[in-house]
């Protein structure tokens, strides 16, 4: 399949694109663990159904040394024993911030006091951020049909 625009060479879409990812990497200095921040992006990928995303993110998770099996087991997070309880507040977290048209109402008390427990002010604004972030690029890539598989860790810089 071929992609509807090439973001990266339309002047405009260009960028748009440039000042998103200068948003993403203020979140990628951020404490927020690396880990963590990998498993919101694949979680929010897999749910918006980016492949380009999934690609991108789980490539470089595997070379950042996560292991396939918390990888295979994202998707299924609740019945996984591999993940931490603070990776599971930022799943449950990234989960209701993506599903906001789902009629859940958005994100509940619960998920967001389970989430303060495990990370500072500084982390939630930067797990917000992120899922927020993560959301956008996954909705580009749907809506210009970003083709995957082609991915290698580092391509984009």
């Amino acid at each position: 399949m071929d992609a509807r625009l090439d973001i990266f060479a339309n002047p405009i879409a260009g960028k748009v694109m440039r000042h998103i990812n200068s948003a993403g990497k203020i979140l990628t200095d951020s404490t927020l663990p690396a880990a963590t921040q990998e498993l919101v992006k694949i979680r929010a990928s897999q749910i918006n159904g980016c492949g380009l995303c999934l690609d991108m993110h789980t490539k470089d998770a595997a070379e950042a040394g996560e292991t396939a099996v918390r990888l295979n087991l994202i998707a299924a997070w609740r019945e996984a024993k591999v993940f931490t309880d603070a990776e599971r507040a930022a799943l449950e977290l990234t989960e209701q911030g993506t599903r906001l048209a789902d009629g859940a109402g958005g994100v509940t008390d619960e998920a967001w006091a389970n989430a303060a427990e495990h990370y500072d002010e500084d982390q939630l604004a930067a797990l917000v951020g992120l899922i927020a972030l993560i959301n956008v690029y996954n909705r580009v890539n749907a809506i210009t049909r970003q083709p995957a598989g082609d991915y290698q860790p580092g391509m984009f810089g």
